[in-house]
This record gives C-alpha cells, structure tokens and sequence, in this order.
C-alpha cells in the first residue's frame, strides 16, 4: 500500500510511512479527497533529512475515523505540480512550505508567504512589501485596517477593496508577530517546558492545545492516561468552549450597538473563568493540563460548586439569548450578512464552527473521538446558510450543549489515580499525530522523533490556519460596516497562526 492508515493519537515509526515519487503521491492525495466530502487535509508539511525535503501529508477520513498518511523526499529549490492546481484547501499548506524550503509550486494561484518566519528560505520577501491583490477602477479605492488596532488585540492587517460602501474584496495579511514556537519545542528539553509552550500558542485555546500536546506527548511516551485524566480534560475543554462562546456573543452585540446584551453576555462570562479560577489557580487554565498526571482533582466540592454555577448562570443566559434572537434590530444586522456558501467552504477546507455553519458535519469529536467524548455521544450542531446568525446560534446551542455534558460528567466522578511522575522517554524514529477540536475546530499537533527519541520536528495546526479565507469571502458584497459583526462572529487567531 502506497499509505498507511492510523488513527488519531497513534504512535508509528518514521519508516512505516510509504514514501513515494512525487507524481504518485499528488494523485494519491489529491485523489484522496476530490469527490470524498468527508475527507479533509489536517496536515500537510516538509522538513529537511540531510540535504533532501521530506513531505508528509495527513488526510482524515470523516467516516472511517481514520487518517491516511504518506510522504516524499524532494530536493530543495526544486519545482513541483501544485496540489492546488487541482484542490483549493491545499493553497495555504503549499504557500508555507514554498516560503519555509523555496520549493516552487507549478500552478499555484500566488505563492505569496504565510508567515514571514524568521528562517524562511527568501530573507529578500518582507512583510512591508506584501504583494497586495489589486483592481483598477475609477469608482474603486483601498481601505487599510490594521496592524495596529484600536484596543487590546493582535496585529493583523485588513485591505479592503470598495466601490462606495460595498467591499468587492478583503486580503487579510498576517505574519506580524511571531515566537518561534516550532523551533523553541525543539530547543526546550523539559516535559514542563513543553506544556507551558503548548498553552501560550494561543491565550484563548489554552487547554485545546496542551490537551493536544499532551496526548500527543503520552502516545510519544507509549503511556495510557487514567479515566480521571481524559474528565479533567473533557470537562475542561468543554468549560473554554462555554466561556469564548459567551465572550464572543457579548462582542457581537458590542459591534451592533446591542448594549444590554454586550453588558449581560460579558458579565456571564466571568463566573465560568472564575470556576477555572476556582479549580486550577488561572482563569485561563494555565497549569491544569499536563502530560500523564491530573494536576488538580476535581472533587466532589467542586463538582457541587460547578453546578451552584450552572444554576445561576443559566436563567440569565437563556434569558439574554432568547432577548437577543428575537429582536428585529438584531436580526436586520446579523441575519443574511457575511455568508459563506457550503461550497465554498468546502473547497477551502474549513474546520469547526466555520464548517459547521454551512452544513459541512466537520467535529473532531465524533470524527476521530478521544477522552470521554465517545461516552458523551457527542453530537455536532449544524447550520445551513453560513452567516453571522448561523455562527451565532452555533455558539448559543453549543454553550447549552456543554452544560448538558458537564452536568452528565459530573454527576459520577472518576476515582482519583495517584500521577506518574515521570513518562518513558519517547521512542525513536517515531510519528505522532494529534487531533483534538477546540472551541474554534480542528487542532492539530505533529511530531517526528529522531534516533535518540528526541523531537526532530514539532509541527503545529490552529484551526484559523484553515479558516482565516472564510473570513474573506463572507465579506464581498457587504458595507465595510460589516466588517466588524463578521470579524468577530468568526474570532480567528493572530497567534496561532503566526506562531
């Protein structure tokens, strides 16, 4: 067989991957998912092996909860047929590895850079002359927005095309603030380390991604985490899902002028990070998760204090949401703007929430399940016309989703199991797969060990890495005064893609 197949959270060795000439492995993996909806690229990446490319792609399959893996070795500078010649969702993973080993890729749309990463392979591309989409037309002109924004948030530049208010076309530029984060798991030798890393990749994804590390780093380690381990994982998963959710819905309302419901919404809010608070010693859950350990039990106090939470917090919060569903002042501004077509999402290869919204049944947690999902029977919450109303019920029935699964968690409490203090050191020449679905979708985290078993490569996937263009497209042909309500009802990551 010219793949393999494994599932998520397995452990291979390096040589199990079939590595094939690069025509074979285009058509094998474009034809993996031309006419298969259910199968989507999670990762597709290169990193050097003496002085050749090696290329791994990763494709999952919906269905069969399996992901198919293979690889091959190029030379560097060379030229290649893109995958995007045939498959758009290929575009940004082929622009990256185009800027990281400037390898050329035939029939790609524009190999513009992704990052501007500190050791990429063209030091002669700089982010002051990003080569911006242009149109020419008396009628039209340019609106910038960004990097500096007005309040507390990354930088990340917006360059609007417009005739009058109608925008014709958004490019987003990225790339502005970066830390080094592959490279830094690479030098960073300490599991403590590491995890500390994984939970500063993006602020508002803190146990998404350790959570994702951490299973990663077990599975490295050929280590089974106990039952109270996958709860504490799942509960708070589940709890960063609640508390962006209600954020997010608290800044939509402010981008409309709804004021009671930006006052009620954000107040909602505070409680559930304070739990965090509460449990683990950071709002943010910064500490909590860790490789082969519970760091802080959930106990049958807390479990108790929870629910005194969820008692106060869900008269108010159904209350402010049936408020904001129904008022024709909301509705005139979120439904029917910013849409993006089923379509088009599907042919940008968007995860989570952003496939969700239009129909495409893209969950993590029944797709290639984990921790105590599968007991949960987890079922996505689909939308269908891909606006900002779509996304914002999304985000209401899945904060009322959650509460039904943590209410059902920890009704029966795990036993306590005493940590293991020290996990086997990883294997040798391995490869590690890990996906788990945070609040915005699809997390992925990879990892190749060397013949010492230390990490060769460290390769991270934020779900806005997919997603980033959905915001793109939903903008053409809305006001400009859009803008905001779209940006927000999607709340895309600076940090996890730039990294």
């Amino acid at each position: 067989m010219n793949y393999i197949r494994i599932t998520n959270h397995q452990t291979i060795p390096v040589s199990d991957i079939p590595e094939l000439d690069y025509n074979s492995f285009f058509e094998l993996n474009t034809g993996f998912i031309i006419d298969h909806p259910e199968r989507h690229c999670v990762n597709y990446f290169g990193y050097h092996v003496s002085n050749r490319i090696k290329l791994i792609c990763c494709i999952a399959d919906d269905l069969t909860h399996e992901i198919y893996v293979s690889s091959c070795s190029t030379a560097i500078q060379t030229r290649l047929q893109a995958f995007t010649s045939k498959l758009l969702c290929f575009e940004k993973f082929e622009r990256e590895i185009h800027e990281n080993f400037g390898i050329d890729f035939i029939d790609h749309p524009w190999l513009k850079p992704v990052r501007y990463a500190f050791n990429r392979a063209d030091r002669t591309k700089t982010i002051a002359n990003y080569p911006f989409f242009k149109i020419e037309g008396e009628e039209l002109h340019e609106v910038g927005v960004g990097p500096i924004h007005a309040g507390i948030i990354e930088p990340g530049h917006f360059r609007f095309i417009c005739n009058g208010e109608q925008i014709l076309h958004l490019e987003i530029q990225l790339g502005y603030q970066h830390r080094g984060l592959e490279q830094l798991f690479l030098m960073k030798k300490s599991m403590l380390q590491r995890a500390t890393l994984a939970e500063n990749i993006t602020g508002d994804t803190v146990v998404g991604h350790t959570t994702a590390f951490s299973y990663l780093w077990e599975s490295l380690c050929g280590y089974q985490a106990s039952r109270d381990v996958h709860f504490s994982r799942t509960l708070a998963l589940e709890m960063e899902r609640m508390a962006i959710h209600v954020g997010d819905l608290s800044g939509v309302c402010t981008d409309i002028a709804y004021q009671l419901g930006s006052s009620v919404y954000g107040r909602l809010r505070t409680p559930l990070i304070n739990f965090m608070q509460e449990w683990a010693g950071n709002r943010l859950s910064k500490g909590l998760i860790r490789p082969g350990r519970n760091q802080f039990p959930f106990t049958t106090s807390l479990a108790n204090r929870l629910t005194e939470t969820f008692n106060a917090f869900e008269p108010d919060f159904n209350e402010i949401s049936d408020e904001f569903f129904k008022l024709p002042s909301v509705l005139s501004r979120i439904e029917r703007t910013g849409v993006v077509t089923s379509a088009d999402v599907q042919e940008i290869g968007a995860v989570g929430m952003t496939a969700r919204m239009a129909g495409i049944n893209r969950d993590i947690r029944t797709s290639h399940p984990y921790s105590l999902y599968p007991e949960l029977k987890h079922e996505p919450i689909l939308k269908h016309h891909g606006d900002v109303y779509s996304r914002v019920q999304i985000r209401k029935l899945e904060v009322n989703q959650s509460i039904s699964y943590l209410k059902t968690l920890i009704s029966q409490l795990p036993e306590q199991i005493s940590p293991n203090a020290d996990l086997n050191k990883p294997g040798a020449n391995s490869f590690t797969i890990s996906l788990v679905e945070g609040w915005r979708g699809e997390i992925c985290h990879c990892a190749i060990t060397d013949e010492k078993g230390e990490l060769a490569l460290y390769k991270i996937k934020d779900p806005s890495f997919h997603n980033w263009l959905a915001l793109a497209l939903s903008v053409r042909n809305n006001e400009i005064s859009d803008f905001p309500i779209c940006n927000k009802s999607f709340n895309f990551s600076y940090s996890g893609h730039d990294l």
